[in-house]
C-alpha cells in the first residue's frame, strides 16, 4: 500500500480527515480526484496553510498538511509553535525530503535542524519512519491520536526486516548485542543494518534499535542499551545540536546512568548537495564507513 492509498482508505472511513498542501503534491497527486472539497492547496504559503489547519482542527477536522520538510518548520514555525502547538490541536505535519533525501539540493532545502525544532515545541510529537512500511504502518496511528504531530516523511523501500507492530513511543530492536548499541531512525536505519553486518563479521556484537518516534521516545530501551552494551552510538541525518544525540544525553543525564556515547551526525555545517549516494559517501554516513567510525570508537572504550 502507498502512502497515498492510505490517507484515501483513511478519508473514506473518516469523514473528519482533511488534507492541505502547500503546493507539494508528488505523493499525493491523486487525491483531489476522490477528496474533493476536503483537498486543499493553498500554493507556496505554509504559514498560511497551518494556520488553515489550526482552524479546521477547532472545528473538529483532522487535519494532515504537507509541505518539503525544511519549510514547513523553518518558515512556518511560529504558526505551528502557536497555532498548533499552544492549542494542542489534532494538525499532521507532514514534512517532505526531510535529512539526506534531500540530496541533491542545497542548504535551503536541507531539513537537519527540524527534528530540534519541533520536539521543542510543547504537546508536539515526532514519528521518524525508516520506509515506507513504516509509514504506513504508523501514519494511522499518527492519525488518530490526539495530540499534534511532525513526521518526517519517508517512503523509501524497506532496508531491514521489521518485526512487530507499530506502536507509539515503543522502539523497535532489530538485534540483541552487548559490545555495542546502534541507535538509529528514519532512512539511515538501511545504512545501520549495512554496519552491523559489517562489525558482526570483525566478532562484535551488535543492538540494533530502531527508535522510530522520537517524541514520545522509548526511555527504557535506551537505558537497557546504555547499561548492557560498552558503547551507545547515535546516527542521524540531523546536526549534533537538538536531535537523537541530545535526547539520548539528556535522558541519561536525567536518569542518573553513565555510558560511553559516540554521535555519528551532522558536524555544525550542511552537507553537500548530490545524487544520495554520492552524500553519503562524502559526508561519511554508507554503512562501511559507520562500521569504520563505530570500530574506531569501540577501541577506544574501556
Amino acid at each position: 500500500m502507498t502512502y497515498e492509498d492510505l490517507l484515501r482508505n483513511s478519508a473514506e472511513r473518516d469523514s473528519r480527515i482533511v488534507v492541505l498542501t502547500a503546493e507539494n503534491r508528488a505523493a499525493i497527486r491523486n487525491l483531489p480526484a476522490s477528496l474533493g472539497e476536503r483537498f486543499i492547496d493553498v500554493g507556496i504559503a505554509e504559514q498560511t496553510m497551518v494556520g488553515a489547519a489550526a482552524g479546521l482542527a477547532l472545528r473538529g477536522r483532522i487535519v494532515l498538511v504537507h509541505a518539503l520538510a525544511t519549510f514547513l518548520t523553518l518558515r512556518a514555525f511560529e504558526f505551528i509553535r502557536t497555532d498548533v502547538g499552544i492549542g494542542n490541536l489534532p494538525v499532521k505535519l507532514i514534512g517532505g525530503v526531510p535529512g539526506f533525501l534531500s540530496d541533491a539540493n542545497g542548504p535551503t532545502h536541507q531539513a537537519v535542524e527540524d527534528i530540534a525544532l519541533m520536539r521543542g515545541i510543547p504537546n508536539v510529537n515526532v514519528f521518524c519512519p525508516a520506509d515506507l512500511q513504516e509509514l504506513v504502518a504508523g501514519i494511522p496511528a499518527i492519525i488518530n491520536h490526539p495530540a499534534p504531530w511532525y513526521v518526517r516523511y519517508n517512503a523509501s523501500p524497506p532496508g531491514v526486516t521489521h518485526t512487530g507492530r507499530f506502536q507509539i513511543g515503543q522502539a523497535e530492536v532489530l538485534s540483541n548485542g552487548s559490545d555495542v548499541a546502534i541507535l538509529a531512525f528514519g532512512f539511515l536505519l538501511r545504512e545501520a543494518e549495512r554496519a552491523r553486518h559489517i562489525l558482526e563479521e570483525r566478532s562484535l556484537s551488535v543492538r540494533l534499535v530502531n527508535l522510530r518516534t522520537l517524541k514520545p521516545i522509548d526511555e527504557a530501551v535506551i537505558l537497557a542499551a546504555a547499561k548492557e552494551t560498552r558503547l551507545l552510538v547515535t546516527l542521524e541525518d540531523h546536526f549534533h545540536t537538538g536531535g537523537l544525540a541530545s535526547i539520548v544525553t539528556e535522558i541519561l543525564f536525567r536518569s542518573g546512568v553513565q555510558a560511553p556515547l559516540h554521535s555519528i551526525a551532522l558536524p555544525d555545517r550542511w552537507f553537500k548537495p548530490a545524487l544520495l549516494e554520492d552524500v553519503l559517501e562524502h559526508e561519511g554516513f554508507t554503512g562501511r564507513q559507520i562500521a569504520e567510525r563505530i570500530l574506531a570508537a569501540a577501541s577506544s572504550t574501556p
